[in-house]
């Protein structure tokens, strides 16, 4: 959630039930739960910087390496196997754990990143201290990129921590202004994504040590509700003093997310914030809600309608 963002109006549209309730894990380690059939894949974007970082680097490993991970017992393997090889899928490792929960052996797959559309066990990721985040189903189709991964990132309680969010709860937007301009040279700390953007950060350098920064294949925005002049620097010299970067930083002053990601066309965003989840949905985007910080509250008493399957 970003300090002065307008309330959630309404919930975004569930994902529908995982078929065989898999999920799937990379090297920045990129986890699903989602059936099996993606309704919209980042394949062939994961699949051409593969390419390109083995024709640059034949003898590194350092690519990305999806894990499917599931609660299921090992006898639907096979039905697995087809149904990857039925969508064409670069899956070569898998986890079954026969009812239990798989989120012990993330860090033993060493997951950068847990995708699922299992809140509570997204929940239970966070708190093992893995970056993870409840994906959501798109409202419709659109293009996205074949040959260039785009990753859109929300900043605070999602990169950095819910310090800022705490200040404007609890003393209004007036307060959070002076209280960023107080602390603009001190770094927020690490939020929940730090580490996965650290890891699309490390294979970004690899294309820049062989000049390839601008035709680099991976792309990653911030795409903040945080004002550039009164809150936007602190964020700029927190990603600055961690050695990191995005390539793009858009600061919407609590304006929606949803046409900017529109333009941008990411293949996920993440945010911590439901309603910027529903915009994402609304526009195309495939919506990760990021479960952190001081704005995770219960957020409905009754069910809502699941997302409609995308043709």
């Amino acid at each position: 959630m970003e300090p002065g963002e307008p309330r959630e109006p309404r919930e975004p549209q569930e994902p529908r039930e995982p078929g065989l309730e898999a999920e799937a894990a990379a090297t920045p380690h990129w986890e699903k739960a989602n059936s099996v059939a993606p309704k919209r894949k980042p394949k062939l974007a994961l699949e051409a910087v593969n390419q390109r970082l083995r024709e640059l680097y034949p003898d590194s490993e350092d690519v990305f390496d999806i894990v499917l991970m599931t609660n299921n017992h090992a006898q639907v393997g096979v039905r697995l196997i087809n149904s990857i090889n039925h969508y064409d899928l670069f899956i070569e490792r898998f986890c079954m754990t026969g009812g239990n929960s798989p989120i012990c052996y993330l860090k033993a797959y060493h997951a950068n990143l847990y995708l699922s559309a299992d809140a509570e066990k997204v929940q239970e990721a966070i708190d093992a201290g893995i970056a993870a985040a409840t994906i959501f189903s798109p409202s419709k189709n659109v293009v996205v990129s074949q040959t260039q991964l785009r990753v859109a990132f929300d900043g605070d309680a999602v990169l950095f921590s819910d310090e800022s969010e705490r200040i404007f709860k609890a003393q209004g937007l007036h307060g959070f202004f002076e209280h960023e301009k107080a602390h603009e040279n001190k770094p927020l700390a690490k939020g929940p994504l730090k580490g996965f953007l650290e890891a699309l950060g490390r294979l970004q350098k690899k294309f820049y040590a062989k000049g390839l920064r601008l035709e680099c294949p991976i792309r990653t925005y911030l795409v903040t509700a945080r004002s550039a002049a009164s809150s936007g620097a602190r964020a700029l010299k927190t990603l600055r003093s961690w050695g990191l970067e995005t390539d793009e930083a858009l600061f919407l002053a609590g304006a929606p997310k949803g046409p900017v990601l529109e333009k941008i066309r990411p293949h996920i965003f993440f945010d911590d914030q439901m309603f910027h989840v529903a915009g994402a949905q609304e526009m195309g985007t495939v919506a990760a809600h990021v479960p952190y910080g001081v704005a995770q509250t219960p957020r409905r008493t009754s069910p809502v309608k699941p997302a409609p399957p995308v043709q």
